[in-house]
Protein backbone atom coordinates (compact mmCIF):
# COMPACT_ATOMS: atom_id res chain seq x y z
CA UNK A 1 0.00 0.00 0.00
CA UNK A 2 2.84 2.38 0.89
CA UNK A 3 4.56 1.68 -2.45
CA UNK A 4 1.29 2.20 -4.32
CA UNK A 5 0.72 5.51 -2.54
CA UNK A 6 4.25 6.59 -3.35
CA UNK A 7 3.79 5.83 -7.03
CA UNK A 8 0.48 7.73 -7.01
CA UNK A 9 2.11 10.79 -5.47
CA UNK A 10 5.00 10.61 -7.92
CA UNK A 11 2.62 10.41 -10.88
CA UNK A 12 0.67 13.37 -9.57
CA UNK A 13 3.85 15.31 -8.95
CA UNK A 14 5.08 14.58 -12.50
CA UNK A 15 1.85 15.75 -14.05
CA UNK A 16 1.86 18.92 -11.99
CA UNK A 17 5.45 19.64 -12.98
CA UNK A 18 4.46 19.40 -16.64
CA UNK A 19 1.42 21.58 -15.97
CA UNK A 20 3.57 24.21 -14.28
CA UNK A 21 6.00 24.25 -17.18
CA UNK A 22 3.22 24.54 -19.75
CA UNK A 23 1.52 27.37 -17.88
CA UNK A 24 4.87 29.10 -17.64
CA UNK A 25 5.40 28.62 -21.39
CA UNK A 26 2.09 30.26 -22.20
CA UNK A 27 2.82 33.12 -19.80
CA UNK A 28 6.09 33.71 -21.64
CA UNK A 29 4.27 33.79 -24.98
CA UNK A 30 1.87 36.38 -23.55
CA UNK A 31 4.70 38.50 -22.17
CA UNK A 32 6.35 38.50 -25.58
CA UNK A 33 3.05 39.51 -27.17
CA UNK A 34 2.73 42.39 -24.69
CA UNK A 35 6.23 43.63 -25.36
CA UNK A 36 5.77 43.45 -29.13
CA UNK A 37 2.22 44.83 -29.29
CA UNK A 38 3.34 48.45 -29.22
CA UNK A 39 5.35 47.91 -32.39
CA UNK A 40 2.83 45.65 -34.15
CA UNK A 41 1.41 46.77 -37.46
CA UNK A 42 -2.20 47.91 -37.69
CA UNK A 43 -3.21 44.71 -39.48
CA UNK A 44 -2.15 41.08 -39.49
CA UNK A 45 -2.50 38.93 -42.58
CA UNK A 46 -3.95 35.43 -42.68
CA UNK A 47 -0.48 34.07 -43.52
CA UNK A 48 0.97 35.68 -40.39
CA UNK A 49 -1.86 34.22 -38.33
CA UNK A 50 -1.19 30.78 -39.78
CA UNK A 51 2.52 31.14 -39.01
CA UNK A 52 1.72 32.03 -35.40
CA UNK A 53 -0.58 29.05 -35.16
CA UNK A 54 2.07 26.70 -36.55
CA UNK A 55 4.66 28.09 -34.16
CA UNK A 56 2.41 27.47 -31.20
CA UNK A 57 1.67 23.95 -32.39
CA UNK A 58 5.31 23.09 -33.06
CA UNK A 59 6.44 23.96 -29.54
CA UNK A 60 6.29 20.77 -27.47
CA UNK A 61 4.23 19.28 -30.28
CA UNK A 62 3.45 16.05 -28.46
CA UNK A 63 1.95 17.91 -25.54
CA UNK A 64 0.36 20.94 -27.17
CA UNK A 65 -2.36 20.92 -29.79
CA UNK A 66 -4.82 23.44 -31.15
CA UNK A 67 -7.79 21.54 -32.46
CA UNK A 68 -10.34 22.33 -35.12
CA UNK A 69 -13.92 21.85 -34.03
CA UNK A 70 -16.04 22.85 -31.08
CA UNK A 71 -15.82 21.54 -27.56
CA UNK A 72 -18.84 19.50 -26.55
CA UNK A 73 -20.83 20.17 -23.42
CA UNK A 74 -19.28 18.78 -20.22
CA UNK A 75 -20.48 15.26 -19.56
CA UNK A 76 -20.75 16.00 -15.83
CA UNK A 77 -23.35 18.77 -16.19
CA UNK A 78 -26.18 17.78 -13.83
CA UNK A 79 -29.58 17.09 -15.28
CA UNK A 80 -32.31 19.67 -14.79
CA UNK A 81 -30.05 22.74 -14.62
CA UNK A 82 -31.49 24.30 -17.79
CA UNK A 83 -34.72 26.00 -16.79
CA UNK A 84 -37.65 26.33 -19.19
CA UNK A 85 -40.97 28.05 -18.61
CA UNK A 86 -44.35 27.26 -20.13
CA UNK A 87 -45.36 30.86 -19.60
CA UNK A 88 -44.24 34.07 -17.92
CA UNK A 89 -43.71 33.90 -14.16
CA UNK A 90 -44.36 37.14 -12.24
CA UNK A 91 -41.49 38.07 -9.93
CA UNK A 92 -41.76 39.84 -6.57
CA UNK A 93 -40.84 43.52 -6.73
CA UNK A 94 -39.20 45.76 -4.20
CA UNK A 95 -41.41 47.08 -1.44
CA UNK A 96 -41.72 50.84 -0.97
CA UNK A 97 -39.36 50.65 2.01
CA UNK A 98 -36.76 48.85 -0.05
CA UNK A 99 -36.98 51.34 -2.91
CA UNK A 100 -36.80 54.54 -0.89
CA UNK A 101 -33.97 56.83 -1.86
CA UNK A 102 -32.86 59.02 -4.69
CA UNK A 103 -30.56 58.92 -7.65
CA UNK A 104 -28.70 62.15 -8.30
CA UNK A 105 -27.35 62.96 -11.75
CA UNK A 106 -24.70 65.58 -12.29
CA UNK A 107 -23.22 67.04 -15.41
CA UNK A 108 -24.90 69.32 -17.94
CA UNK A 109 -28.15 68.55 -16.13
CA UNK A 110 -28.73 68.09 -12.42
CA UNK A 111 -31.85 66.11 -11.62
CA UNK A 112 -32.82 64.25 -8.48
CA UNK A 113 -35.18 61.37 -9.17
CA UNK A 114 -37.03 59.18 -6.71
CA UNK A 115 -36.15 55.56 -7.28
CA UNK A 116 -39.79 54.47 -6.94
CA UNK A 117 -41.17 56.63 -9.77
CA UNK A 118 -44.34 55.14 -11.24
CA UNK A 119 -46.15 55.80 -14.49
CA UNK A 120 -49.20 57.06 -12.55
CA UNK A 121 -47.45 60.16 -11.21
CA UNK A 122 -48.58 63.44 -12.68
CA UNK A 123 -46.42 66.19 -14.08
CA UNK A 124 -43.50 66.10 -16.45
CA UNK A 125 -41.56 62.89 -16.29
CA UNK A 126 -37.77 63.14 -16.05
CA UNK A 127 -35.73 62.43 -19.15
CA UNK A 128 -32.10 61.57 -19.55
CA UNK A 129 -29.99 63.60 -21.95
CA UNK A 130 -26.63 62.24 -20.88
CA UNK A 131 -24.72 59.59 -22.84
CA UNK A 132 -25.82 56.07 -21.97
CA UNK A 133 -22.86 53.67 -21.89
CA UNK A 134 -20.88 56.43 -23.65
CA UNK A 135 -23.40 56.95 -26.49
CA UNK A 136 -26.42 59.24 -26.25
CA UNK A 137 -27.92 57.20 -29.11
CA UNK A 138 -28.32 54.27 -26.71
CA UNK A 139 -30.58 56.11 -24.28
CA UNK A 140 -33.80 55.29 -26.12
CA UNK A 141 -32.71 51.83 -27.21
CA UNK A 142 -33.83 48.77 -25.36
CA UNK A 143 -31.25 46.90 -23.30
CA UNK A 144 -31.80 44.01 -25.71
CA UNK A 145 -30.94 46.12 -28.76
CA UNK A 146 -27.33 46.97 -27.94
CA UNK A 147 -24.06 45.09 -28.52
CA UNK A 148 -21.48 45.38 -25.75
CA UNK A 149 -17.92 44.16 -25.26
CA UNK A 150 -17.60 41.56 -22.52
CA UNK A 151 -14.62 40.38 -20.51
CA UNK A 152 -14.49 36.61 -20.33
CA UNK A 153 -13.36 35.70 -16.79
CA UNK A 154 -13.02 39.35 -15.84
CA UNK A 155 -11.42 38.86 -12.37
CA UNK A 156 -8.72 36.49 -13.62
CA UNK A 157 -5.91 39.00 -13.87
CA UNK A 158 -2.56 37.82 -12.60
CA UNK A 159 0.96 38.63 -13.68
CA UNK A 160 2.77 35.59 -15.00
CA UNK A 161 -0.23 33.24 -14.92
CA UNK A 162 -1.28 31.43 -18.06
CA UNK A 163 -4.61 30.72 -16.39
CA UNK A 164 -5.42 34.45 -16.54
CA UNK A 165 -7.88 35.70 -19.16
CA UNK A 166 -7.42 39.45 -18.82
CA UNK A 167 -4.43 41.75 -18.41
CA UNK A 168 -6.14 44.80 -16.93
CA UNK A 169 -8.23 44.89 -13.76
CA UNK A 170 -11.99 45.37 -13.60
CA UNK A 171 -11.85 49.13 -12.97
CA UNK A 172 -9.74 49.61 -16.09
CA UNK A 173 -12.01 47.25 -18.02
CA UNK A 174 -15.01 49.41 -17.16
CA UNK A 175 -13.15 52.67 -17.74
CA UNK A 176 -12.19 51.46 -21.22
CA UNK A 177 -15.82 50.73 -22.14
CA UNK A 178 -16.42 47.08 -21.21
CA UNK A 179 -20.03 46.71 -20.03
CA UNK A 180 -20.32 42.94 -19.56
CA UNK A 181 -18.34 41.10 -16.91
CA UNK A 182 -18.28 37.31 -16.56
CA UNK A 183 -16.65 35.27 -13.83
CA UNK A 184 -16.72 31.74 -12.44
CA UNK A 185 -17.42 31.04 -8.79
CA UNK A 186 -15.91 28.10 -6.93
CA UNK A 187 -15.40 26.98 -3.36
CA UNK A 188 -11.77 27.02 -2.14
CA UNK A 189 -10.24 23.61 -1.51
CA UNK A 190 -9.21 24.61 2.02
CA UNK A 191 -12.77 23.93 3.18
CA UNK A 192 -13.77 27.61 3.34
CA UNK A 193 -17.49 28.34 3.02
CA UNK A 194 -16.77 31.71 1.39
CA UNK A 195 -17.18 31.58 -2.40
CA UNK A 196 -14.25 32.80 -4.48
CA UNK A 197 -13.74 33.60 -8.13
CA UNK A 198 -11.52 30.77 -9.36
CA UNK A 199 -10.49 29.48 -12.77
CA UNK A 200 -11.75 25.87 -12.88
CA UNK A 201 -10.01 25.21 -9.57
CA UNK A 202 -8.94 27.59 -6.82
CA UNK A 203 -5.57 25.79 -6.92
CA UNK A 204 -4.99 27.09 -10.44
CA UNK A 205 -6.01 30.75 -10.06
CA UNK A 206 -7.84 32.22 -7.08
CA UNK A 207 -9.00 35.82 -7.60
CA UNK A 208 -10.34 36.12 -4.07
CA UNK A 209 -13.78 36.30 -2.41
CA UNK A 210 -16.65 37.24 -4.70
CA UNK A 211 -17.74 40.00 -2.28
CA UNK A 212 -14.47 41.89 -2.76
CA UNK A 213 -14.68 41.99 -6.56
CA UNK A 214 -18.40 42.79 -6.57
CA UNK A 215 -17.77 45.62 -4.11
CA UNK A 216 -15.19 47.07 -6.50
CA UNK A 217 -17.72 46.92 -9.35
CA UNK A 218 -20.40 48.50 -7.14
CA UNK A 219 -18.05 51.36 -6.28
CA UNK A 220 -17.49 51.98 -9.99
CA UNK A 221 -21.25 51.98 -10.58
CA UNK A 222 -21.62 54.47 -7.69
CA UNK A 223 -19.44 56.91 -9.61
CA UNK A 224 -20.92 56.35 -13.09
CA UNK A 225 -24.65 57.09 -12.91
CA UNK A 226 -25.20 56.95 -16.69
CA UNK A 227 -23.91 53.43 -17.27
CA UNK A 228 -25.62 50.05 -17.32
CA UNK A 229 -23.43 47.06 -16.47
CA UNK A 230 -24.21 43.37 -16.87
CA UNK A 231 -22.65 40.67 -14.68
CA UNK A 232 -22.78 36.95 -15.45
CA UNK A 233 -21.85 34.72 -12.53
CA UNK A 234 -20.69 31.23 -13.45
CA UNK A 235 -21.85 28.66 -10.89
CA UNK A 236 -18.85 26.36 -11.17
CA UNK A 237 -20.13 23.91 -8.55
CA UNK A 238 -23.84 24.05 -9.43
CA UNK A 239 -24.53 25.19 -5.88
CA UNK A 240 -27.89 26.60 -4.82
CA UNK A 241 -28.34 30.35 -5.08
CA UNK A 242 -28.90 30.78 -1.35
CA UNK A 243 -25.27 29.81 -0.70
CA UNK A 244 -24.07 32.75 -2.81
CA UNK A 245 -26.77 35.33 -2.05
CA UNK A 246 -25.40 36.61 1.31
CA UNK A 247 -21.97 37.26 -0.23
CA UNK A 248 -23.48 39.07 -3.20
CA UNK A 249 -25.69 41.16 -0.92
CA UNK A 250 -22.70 42.08 1.27
CA UNK A 251 -21.15 43.96 -1.66
CA UNK A 252 -23.94 46.55 -1.60
CA UNK A 253 -24.65 46.04 -5.28
CA UNK A 254 -28.31 45.06 -4.84
CA UNK A 255 -29.39 48.70 -4.63
CA UNK A 256 -28.60 48.86 -8.36
CA UNK A 257 -29.76 45.44 -9.58
CA UNK A 258 -32.59 45.35 -12.08
CA UNK A 259 -35.64 43.27 -11.17
CA UNK A 260 -37.71 42.35 -14.22
CA UNK A 261 -41.47 42.16 -13.81
CA UNK A 262 -41.45 38.54 -14.95
CA UNK A 263 -39.33 35.78 -16.45
CA UNK A 264 -38.44 34.85 -19.04
CA UNK A 265 -37.85 38.23 -20.67
CA UNK A 266 -38.22 38.27 -24.46
CA UNK A 267 -36.34 40.84 -26.54
CA UNK A 268 -39.16 43.40 -26.55
CA UNK A 269 -39.77 43.03 -22.81
CA UNK A 270 -36.54 44.76 -21.75
CA UNK A 271 -36.58 48.46 -20.78
CA UNK A 272 -34.53 51.15 -22.48
CA UNK A 273 -31.19 52.16 -21.01
CA UNK A 274 -32.66 55.56 -20.17
CA UNK A 275 -35.46 53.93 -18.15
CA UNK A 276 -32.97 51.84 -16.23
CA UNK A 277 -30.71 54.82 -15.58
CA UNK A 278 -33.52 57.09 -14.38
CA UNK A 279 -34.72 54.46 -11.92
CA UNK A 280 -31.21 53.70 -10.73
CA UNK A 281 -31.50 50.02 -11.69
CA UNK A 282 -28.33 49.84 -13.73
CA UNK A 283 -26.88 46.41 -12.98
CA UNK A 284 -28.31 43.31 -14.66
CA UNK A 285 -27.10 40.16 -12.93
CA UNK A 286 -27.36 36.67 -14.38
CA UNK A 287 -26.24 33.28 -13.07
CA UNK A 288 -25.83 30.40 -15.48
CA UNK A 289 -27.17 27.60 -13.27
CA UNK A 290 -29.44 27.37 -10.21
CA UNK A 291 -30.32 31.09 -10.19
CA UNK A 292 -33.83 30.75 -8.66
CA UNK A 293 -35.20 34.21 -9.62
CA UNK A 294 -38.53 33.63 -7.86
CA UNK A 295 -36.58 33.67 -4.58
CA UNK A 296 -33.92 36.16 -5.69
CA UNK A 297 -35.53 38.31 -8.41
CA UNK A 298 -32.32 40.28 -8.86
CA UNK A 299 -30.44 37.11 -9.87
CA UNK A 300 -31.71 36.06 -13.28
CA UNK A 301 -31.41 32.65 -14.86
CA UNK A 302 -29.17 33.07 -17.88
CA UNK A 303 -30.28 30.34 -20.23
CA UNK A 304 -34.02 30.99 -20.12
CA UNK A 305 -33.31 34.48 -21.52
CA UNK A 306 -29.97 34.18 -23.30
CA UNK A 307 -28.15 31.62 -25.39
CA UNK A 308 -24.44 31.18 -26.01
CA UNK A 309 -22.34 30.10 -28.96
CA UNK A 310 -19.85 27.27 -28.23
CA UNK A 311 -17.94 28.00 -25.05
CA UNK A 312 -14.20 27.34 -24.63
CA UNK A 313 -13.87 27.67 -28.42
CA UNK A 314 -10.93 25.99 -30.10
CA UNK A 315 -12.16 26.51 -33.65
CA UNK A 316 -11.00 29.71 -35.35
CA UNK A 317 -14.15 29.67 -37.46
CA UNK A 318 -16.19 30.48 -34.30
CA UNK A 319 -19.48 28.98 -35.55
CA UNK A 320 -22.40 31.19 -34.50
CA UNK A 321 -24.69 28.38 -33.40
CA UNK A 322 -26.59 27.68 -30.21
CA UNK A 323 -24.71 25.42 -27.81
CA UNK A 324 -26.26 26.34 -24.47
CA UNK A 325 -29.02 25.76 -23.62
CA UNK A 326 -29.05 22.52 -25.60
CA UNK A 327 -31.95 21.70 -27.90
CA UNK A 328 -33.13 25.32 -28.13
CA UNK A 329 -35.25 25.82 -31.25
CA UNK A 330 -34.26 28.45 -33.78
CA UNK A 331 -37.62 30.17 -33.26
CA UNK A 332 -37.00 30.51 -29.52
CA UNK A 333 -33.40 31.60 -30.06
CA UNK A 334 -34.44 34.54 -32.24
CA UNK A 335 -36.38 36.04 -29.32
CA UNK A 336 -33.58 35.92 -26.74
CA UNK A 337 -30.41 37.77 -25.96
CA UNK A 338 -27.33 35.98 -27.23
CA UNK A 339 -23.65 35.87 -26.41
CA UNK A 340 -20.80 35.22 -28.83
CA UNK A 341 -17.92 33.40 -27.13
CA UNK A 342 -14.99 34.76 -29.11
CA UNK A 343 -12.02 33.72 -26.97
CA UNK A 344 -9.74 31.25 -28.70
CA UNK A 345 -8.16 28.50 -26.62
CA UNK A 346 -5.17 26.22 -26.97
CA UNK A 347 -5.49 22.72 -25.56
CA UNK A 348 -2.58 21.23 -23.63
CA UNK A 349 -2.58 17.45 -23.38
CA UNK A 350 -0.98 15.92 -20.31
CA UNK A 351 -0.88 12.15 -20.08
CA UNK A 352 -4.39 11.86 -21.49
CA UNK A 353 -5.75 14.83 -19.52
CA UNK A 354 -6.27 18.25 -21.11
CA UNK A 355 -6.39 21.87 -20.07
CA UNK A 356 -7.55 24.85 -22.11
CA UNK A 357 -5.76 28.19 -21.87
CA UNK A 358 -6.01 31.35 -24.03
CA UNK A 359 -4.22 31.12 -27.38
CA UNK A 360 -2.22 34.23 -26.62
CA UNK A 361 -0.01 34.23 -29.71
CA UNK A 362 -3.09 34.93 -31.87
CA UNK A 363 -4.68 37.64 -29.70
CA UNK A 364 -4.18 40.51 -32.13
CA UNK A 365 -5.82 38.43 -34.85
CA UNK A 366 -8.61 36.94 -32.74
CA UNK A 367 -9.61 40.34 -31.34
CA UNK A 368 -9.07 42.06 -34.69
CA UNK A 369 -11.54 44.13 -36.66
CA UNK A 370 -11.06 42.19 -39.90
CA UNK A 371 -9.44 39.02 -41.19
CA UNK A 372 -9.71 35.28 -40.78
CA UNK A 373 -10.70 34.30 -37.25
CA UNK A 374 -11.29 37.94 -36.23
CA UNK A 375 -14.02 39.29 -34.00
CA UNK A 376 -15.22 41.42 -36.88
CA UNK A 377 -15.67 38.43 -39.15
CA UNK A 378 -17.39 36.37 -36.46
CA UNK A 379 -19.85 39.14 -35.66
CA UNK A 380 -20.68 39.53 -39.35
CA UNK A 381 -21.24 35.77 -39.52
CA UNK A 382 -23.69 36.00 -36.61
CA UNK A 383 -25.60 38.81 -38.34
CA UNK A 384 -25.86 36.69 -41.47
CA UNK A 385 -27.16 33.73 -39.47
CA UNK A 386 -29.53 35.47 -37.08
CA UNK A 387 -30.40 38.80 -38.67
CA UNK A 388 -28.99 40.82 -35.77
CA UNK A 389 -25.64 41.12 -33.99
CA UNK A 390 -24.83 39.41 -30.70
CA UNK A 391 -25.70 41.31 -27.53
CA UNK A 392 -22.33 40.37 -26.03
CA UNK A 393 -18.91 39.97 -27.63
CA UNK A 394 -17.16 37.91 -24.96
CA UNK A 395 -13.38 38.13 -25.36
CA UNK A 396 -10.08 37.43 -23.62
CA UNK A 397 -7.48 40.21 -23.25
CA UNK A 398 -9.80 42.85 -24.71
CA UNK A 399 -6.95 45.39 -24.85
CA UNK A 400 -5.24 43.41 -27.63
CA UNK A 401 -6.28 43.56 -31.28
CA UNK A 402 -5.61 45.33 -34.55
CA UNK A 403 -6.15 48.24 -34.73
CA UNK A 404 -6.11 49.60 -31.17
CA UNK A 405 -9.54 49.30 -29.61
CA UNK A 406 -10.61 46.82 -32.27
CA UNK A 407 -13.12 45.03 -30.02
CA UNK A 408 -14.86 48.35 -29.32
CA UNK A 409 -14.75 49.31 -32.99
CA UNK A 410 -16.53 46.09 -33.90
CA UNK A 411 -19.24 46.71 -31.28
CA UNK A 412 -19.66 50.31 -32.46
CA UNK A 413 -20.02 49.23 -36.08
CA UNK A 414 -22.91 46.92 -35.29
CA UNK A 415 -24.49 49.51 -32.98
CA UNK A 416 -24.41 52.01 -35.87
CA UNK A 417 -22.32 54.49 -33.87
CA UNK A 418 -18.75 55.71 -34.18
CA UNK A 419 -16.10 54.65 -31.72
CA UNK A 420 -14.10 57.67 -30.59
CA UNK A 421 -12.62 56.19 -27.44
CA UNK A 422 -9.01 55.76 -26.46
CA UNK A 423 -8.03 52.15 -25.92
CA UNK A 424 -6.81 50.94 -23.69
CA UNK A 425 -5.38 51.17 -20.22
CA UNK A 426 -1.68 50.42 -20.43
CA UNK A 427 0.42 47.98 -18.47
CA UNK A 428 3.79 49.24 -17.34
CA UNK A 429 6.88 47.47 -18.65
CA UNK A 430 7.45 46.32 -15.10
CA UNK A 431 4.29 44.25 -15.17
CA UNK A 432 4.19 43.41 -18.86
CA UNK A 433 7.14 41.09 -19.03
CA UNK A 434 7.67 37.77 -17.32
CA UNK A 435 11.22 37.01 -16.30
CA UNK A 436 12.78 33.56 -16.31
CA UNK A 437 12.89 33.37 -12.48
CA UNK A 438 9.23 34.34 -12.40
CA UNK A 439 8.39 31.56 -14.82
CA UNK A 440 10.24 29.01 -12.73
CA UNK A 441 8.55 30.28 -9.59
CA UNK A 442 5.17 30.01 -11.32
CA UNK A 443 5.75 26.38 -12.19
CA UNK A 444 6.87 25.55 -8.66
CA UNK A 445 3.94 27.47 -7.17
CA UNK A 446 1.42 25.54 -9.27
CA UNK A 447 2.94 22.25 -8.21
CA UNK A 448 3.22 22.86 -4.50
CA UNK A 449 -0.04 24.78 -4.06
CA UNK A 450 -1.87 21.68 -5.26
CA UNK A 451 0.30 19.17 -3.46
CA UNK A 452 -0.18 20.98 -0.17
CA UNK A 453 -3.96 21.29 -0.60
Amino acid sequence: MRDSLGVSRLTRFTRLCFLGLILSHNALVLSQAVLSSSSASSSTSASEAAAALRAEQSSEKKDVTILVGTKTLPTDTPTGVYVSYSGKITLPQESSSESEGTVTFTGSISTTIASNISATETGAQPTNTQPCNNYVEFCERKYSNITVVGCHNSPFVRKGSSAANQQLDVIQQLNDGVRFLQAQMQWPTDGSNVPHFCHSSCDMLDAGPITDWLTTVRQWVDNHPYDVVTILLGNGNYSKADLYAPYIEASGILKYTYRPPFVPMALDDWPTLSEMILKGKRVVMFMDYEANPTEYPWLLDEFSQMWESPFDPIDRAFPCVVQRPPDLSAESATNRLYLLNHNLNAEFNLFGASILVPAVSLLNVTNGETGEGSLGNSTAQCVNSWGRPPNILNVDYYNFGNPDGSVFRVAAKYNNVTYNGSCCGRVTSDSAGVTAPALIALGIAVVFSVLMS
